[in-house]
């Protein structure tokens, strides 16, 4: 394979990634490519990982390397009084890499309600929920009370677990049967 059809299937590849948000399949390869065989595809992919654009999951699946969704790192800016700045280029990072520590394990709610502000979340943004960590005191988490879900601080009052919302206007949540968490917030996304 030429290094300019190479740069082409590179191109098509990050583009279906970019307006579908997902890895194309094999199948759907064999079209973006044009080829003929899936043995040729698994050239193309072996490539892709070699080159660190794309990885493999413990199950063997492709995953999004920093390259497909990666963003230069400039260097930092002060968010106190005001000092001279220095642009350092650095390398991409992936916001992926940067949010998420467990893919397999992580998944993304659209917030609705204002129960939540006091904490910076607001309606319509994204929460990153992570199932497997183990919740503590003061984790907002994602739990499911008396057969609903929401969104709060977990807590702690008079030995029981509690959930507190980041907002005066709410109640402390306190369950009158079972409580289950389904997951701890582990970061927060909004477009401006």
């Amino acid at each position: 394979m030429s290094k300019e059809n190479y740069q082409n299937y590179k191109k098509h590849f990050i583009n279906f990634y970019q307006r579908s948000r997902r890895l194309p399949s094999y199948a759907e390869m064999l079209s973006i490519f044009n080829f003929q065989s899936k043995n040729a595809v698994a050239k193309v992919v072996a490539k892709f990982v070699d080159e660190g654009l794309v990885g493999k999951d413990e199950t063997g699946r492709l995953i999004a390397g920093p390259d497909m969704f990666g963003v230069r790192l400039l260097g930092t800016v002060q968010a106190g009084l005001p000092t001279t700045a220095e642009q350092e280029v650095g390398e991409a990072l992936s916001l992926d890499e940067y949010l998420i520590e467990k893919k397999d394990k992580t998944y993304l709610l659209e917030v609705t309600g204002d129960s939540m502000i006091e904490a910076g979340i607001n309606e319509g943004d994204l929460v990153i929920v992570e199932q497997d960590r183990a919740p503590k005191v003061g984790d907002i988490v994602i739990a499911e009370v008396d057969h609903e879900w929401t969104m709060k601080f977990l807590e702690k009052e008079n030995g029981k677990m509690i959930l507190k919302p980041a907002n005066k206007n709410y109640p402390l949540i306190r369950p009158q049967g079972e409580m289950n968490i389904g997951g701890v917030v582990r970061g927060v996304v909004r477009k401006f």
